[in-house]
């Protein structure tokens, strides 16, 4: 099943994708006409993602039922209950996660070509896990990737992203999976270059702050275009991941050739911290960013991410003021 978020005559709804992608459904008045069916109370948790997760398999199982029911009695898109995609604006799939975790080196690839002359040891060992402010980085399909003055070389990095579907603490890998809602498509964009001030001198430490800062600007977090649940996707390590930039391919590789795979990241996260609904990881990506070649994103470039079994995340890119 694929889960969006998307605007309609004003208002941000919860929708399931359906007709070959062409046309959406809204989950809460599909709910409706479903309980007025069969004569009981409709469901109350399905005004929005979080909502949708936090209620676990029932709510899922519930959002399979409503959409199906509505899919049978589809015709035309009558504006109200279905939409056609083309009519609607899709957001983020979760626009307000708790929390955005990311991955640096979750691939070979991308190690060797930052520089690394081939994979250490340690590279095996530990994934290396850091955090993107969810209520400022997190876009959805369509909006802008934005560009502000402190900015100099703003690179991208497609990736799959994890949603997490149930609380989790200290799970192991071998039952991992369990907790996992679904995936969607990420872009992980970084500026590789910032400066805010002069420095007398950078040490190691100051640049790799350079680096973790550099992930946080706005806007920075492109999610979409929505999610598909597990059961759709039981094995995350067979899909392929392409980035465009205005229709050039930039990187291409499988999401097989993780280092750490999904299980094994939510297995070393939640040994850490407690993962919620709704929270997003994403994996990592791989060989082909702009950094290897001096080539930056700019304002007025298309940027697409596409992963098999997903779908084609869209953005252009355009100048801030601040």
């Amino acid at each position: 099943m694929k889960l969006a978020t998307f605007s309609a005559g004003g208002q941000q709804r919860l929708g399931a994708i359906v007709a070959d992608d062409s046309v959406t459904i809204d989950l809460a008045r599909a709910e409706q006409a479903l309980a007025r069916r069969e004569k009981r109370k409709a469901h109350a948790f399905f005004g929005d993602m979080l909502s949708l997760l936090e209620a676990g398999n029932k709510g899922l199982s519930a959002a399979k039922k409503a959409a199906k029911a509505a899919e049978a009695k589809l015709g035309k898109p009558d504006g109200k209950t279905s939409f056609a995609l083309s009519r609607v604006r899709l957001r983020a799939p979760v626009p307000n996660p708790r929390k955005v975790f990311c991955l640096a080196g979750n691939y070979q690839d991308h190690i060797e070509e930052g520089g690394s002359a081939k994979l250490a040891i340690q590279d095996k060992e530990t994934p290396r896990v850091f955090m993107k402010p969810p209520t400022t980085t997190v876009i959805g399909p369509g909006d802008k990737i934005l560009i502000p003055p402190v900015a100099n070389s703003i690179d991208w990095e497609g990736e799959l992203a994890v949603v997490i579907g149930r609380k989790c603490k200290g799970v192991k890998a071998k039952d991992a999976l369990k907790y996992v809602a679904g995936y969607t498509v990420m872009n992980d964009v970084s500026e590789r270059a910032l400066r805010i001030k002069k420095r007398t001198d950078s040490r190691p430490r100051d640049e790799w702050f350079d680096w973790l800062n550099g992930k946080w600007l706005d806007t920075f977090a492109p999610q979409g275009p929505w999610l598909v649940t597990r059961d759709d996707i039981p094995d995350p390590q067979v899909l392929d991941i392409s980035t465009y930039i205005n229709g050039e391919r930039k990187q291409h590789n499988n999401t097989g050739q993780m280092l750490y795979p999904v299980d094994k990241i939510v297995e070393y996260i939640s040994a850490i911290i407690t993962l919620e609904p709704g929270d997003l990881i994403s994996t990592g990506t791989i060989s082909g960013v702009g950094a290897t070649t001096g080539t930056f994103m700019k304002p007025g470039d298309r940027v697409q991410v596409e992963i098999s079994q997903i779908g084609v995340l869209k953005n252009g890119v355009a100048a801030s003021k601040k």
